[in-house]
């Protein structure tokens, strides 16, 4: 039997599904938000509505955007020669905040994983090959966490651009093994760009 009423139990429950919530923070964060004004938390609810209708994938690169392509798309001042390849749009705002890299990105919305079913169908991997043939681009670097499904992503990809000539890099050591890009620190995230080799 809970301790909580129904209309609290459901609202921990589901803060608990978000990432990184136990159910003992979901706990504090219901207890807070029912303890907020109406006002408070009415305000909460619409930005949660807002930011998923208008947040969408930028058709080109896949970060998310409000407008269609992304900023970073349409920036003149980015350096369209080069594709940062991540696999999720958190990884595009890991990097942003390291001001290192001045390129272009392409999300490929996960990692090869054939024990989850992933396979190279489920990834952008065709519209990243298509980019790097149809654009001026010398090269792509691969920022994947270094994970076996990092690796193995990283390995299929760099066959599966051999024949466009453009030169495939992957970030250097510095990204713990297993690690998150998205968790990584701006010194380290950025030392690990700056120290990227061929693949």
């Amino acid at each position: 039997m809970s301790l909580f009423p129904p209309s609290l139990e459901r609202l921990v429950l589901i803060l608990a599904r978000l990432p990184g919530i136990g159910k003992k923070s979901a706990t504090r964060i219901a207890l807070k938000l029912v303890a907020s004004s109406e006002a408070d938390c009415q305000e909460l609810a619409r930005a949660i509505v807002e930011a998923s209708e208008k947040t969408i994938g930028c058709s080109t690169c896949g970060a998310l955007t409000e407008c269609d392509p992304c900023g970073i798309c349409t920036d003149p001042r980015r350096e369209s020669t080069v594709i940062c390849a991540v696999e999720r749009p958190s990884d595009v705002i890991a990097l942003e905040r390291t001001s290192r890299f001045r390129g272009k990105y392409h999300v490929l919305g996960g990692l090869l994983s054939p024990l989850d079913g992933v396979g190279p169908e489920d990834l952008t991997l065709d519209s990243l090959v298509a980019r790097a043939r149809a654009d001026d681009v010398s090269e792509i670097i691969l920022a994947l966490n270094p994970t076996a499904e990092g690796e193995a992503t990283s390995l299929y990809l760099a066959r599966l651009l051999a024949g466009t000539g453009v030169r495939v890099t992957k970030l250097a050591s510095g990204i713990p093994v297993g690690g998150d890009l998205d968790l990584a620190d701006e010194l380290t995230l950025g030392t690990a760009l700056d120290e990227r080799r061929e693949l």
